[in-house]
């Protein structure tokens, strides 16, 4: 792989698109070869500016053949400095670009959700965490985009922000009780998409409207769709079984005109059996879409894989939670950075192995950490 090869699968189509914050003159390497390097590094990985250094240093001769190191490898000062000035929607907007060229699958399940990065603060006692809402595909397992909000609170604002910079038309966006709200329901669905979101007591009337349309007195299965599924985790000692009803009919839902293109409502029982001992739950849905009940439990189930596939990853995989990142932007972007190496490193389905190991062979394996990164290494 030749380095006007790399810079023209790359760096040319994504990384150009990012604006470089510093003054020309004080430019000793590239902002694409920071940029290069650091998301290798986290790839392979490492979980600091000093990593990424000492990462770059072993590699040295290697990264010359792709990237420009006249000016020697950047040190973590550099590479930290660089990413506390770079404006995360500049960064954003390339990651999204790179992450949105991986989505090859026709499935279109979006699922919303926010993350707090734990350490992220600048100082013992304060609590101005980075929370980052994102959204990910579930058949592409891929991060199609990400918005910072100052905490959990503020979801409803990046939502509405994060659903803009997407293309969500014929998909099915999925959102915890947080995003349930009159105005994001009618984004989605006037950006062509159609929404699956929880309902809770945060919008009472509504939820206490489907709770009784379900499980009260009245209940009627004229028109009502169901379905059951039932798993077993031996070595967990669980067995595991969902059933969902769905009625296509929402005439008697007393708020239903304030909800958009509204169409559906979902109930979702899960029982669990563990070591003998049973416990049952209720979620309870609205949705745009006249759904089965086997879509509905899919959706339903769908949604989780944006807790399972990302946000526990990062914590487990990337050690996210542990990251003492903060300075200036840095804590955002490479909380951005992140996201992106998992997305690619879910790619490399030819691995029948974990993320952490595979971060472990993309460090061991220079053709296999250029395929990582969408090269073919031959």
């Amino acid at each position: 792989m030749r380095e006007r090869d790399f810079r023209q699968s790359i760096i040319d189509e994504f990384l150009a698109l990012v604006e470089d914050p510093r003054v020309e003159r004080t430019r000793k390497h590239s902002l694409e070869t920071i940029l290069v390097i650091s998301l290798m590094a986290t790839i392979c990985g490492a979980d600091s500016f000093v990593a990424i250094e000492r990462f770059a240093l072993a590699k040295e001769a290697w990264l010359a053949g792709l990237l420009d190191l006249s000016g020697g490898v950047p040190s973590h000062d550099t590479i930290g400095r660089v990413f506390a000035a770079l404006n995360p929607k500049s960064l954003a907007e390339a990651f999204r670009r790179w992450t949105q060229s991986l989505a090859n699958s026709n499935e279109q399940i979006i699922a919303v959700d926010g993350k707090t990065v734990r350490r992220s603060f600048k100082h013992a006692g304060e609590h101005s965490f980075v929370h980052m809402v994102s959204a990910w595909s579930r058949a592409n397992h891929v991060v199609l985009g990400q918005v910072r909000t100052e905490d959990k609170s503020n979801e409803v604002t990046a939502i509405p922000a994060l659903l803009e910079l997407l293309s969500i038309k014929g998909a099915l966006v999925t959102i915890d009780a947080a995003g349930t709200q009159t105005a994001i329901a009618k984004q989605i669905v006037d950006q062509g998409g159609d929404y699956f979101l929880a309902v809770k007591g945060n919008q009472q009337k509504l939820h206490d409207a489907v709770v009784e349309h379900f499980l009260g007195p009245q209940f009627e299965e004229t028109g009502l769709g169901y379905c059951e599924e039932t798993s077993a985790k031996a070595a967990h000692g669980r067995l595991e079984t969902r059933r969902a009803w769905v009625h296509c009919d929402v005439s008697q839902i007393e708020t239903a005109e304030r909800w958009e293109g509204l169409r559906t409502i979902v109930r979702v029982e899960s029982t669990r059996v563990i070591k003998g001992a049973e416990s049952v739950e209720n979620r309870f849905y609205i949705s745009s879409r006249a759904l089965g009940a086997t879509e509905a439990l899919e959706a339903s189930r769908g949604h989780w894989s944006v807790e399972n596939e990302l946000h526990w990853v990062l914590d487990v995989a990337f050690r996210e939670d542990e990251c003492r990142v903060r300075a200036g932007n840095a804590a955002e972007n490479f909380s951005m950075l992140r996201q992106l190496a998992l997305s690619l490193l879910k790619q490399r389905t030819e691995a029948k192995c974990g993320i952490q190991n595979r971060r472990l062979m993309a460090g061991w394996n220079d053709k296999f950490l250029l395929r990582t990164v969408g090269l073919n290494a031959g």
